[in-house]
């Protein structure tokens, strides 16, 4: 199944308290379960102005859908052609 990086602009994201972050992961928690198994988060990752998410997903549009549903932006979605690590290099 495909995986997804999403790129969700979110100016001062960085400086969300605990409790803010923990309910933004329920909501997007209580859609995926709406959604259904097909769409999975892995994980993500919080800088300053923007959040990073990891999905996989039968298509874009499902990200996309995910992210209407929960009120969160997806400015960019980018399906993951290949993964690479230190590994790749011997």
């Amino acid at each position: 199944m495909p995986k997804y990086v999403i790129e969700r602009e979110i100016p001062g994201a960085g400086k969300l308290t605990a409790a803010e972050l923990q309910g933004i992961s329920a909501k997007s928690c209580g859609v995926l379960q709406e959604l259904g198994p097909s769409v999975q988060w892995l994980e993500s990752y919080v800088t300053d102005d923007k959040v990073y998410c990891v999905y996989i997903a039968p298509s874009e549009e499902l990200v996309r859908e995910h992210a209407r549903k929960g009120g969160f932006p997806a400015d960019r979605v980018s399906q993951v052609r290949t993964m690479i690590d230190p590994t790749t290099a011997e």
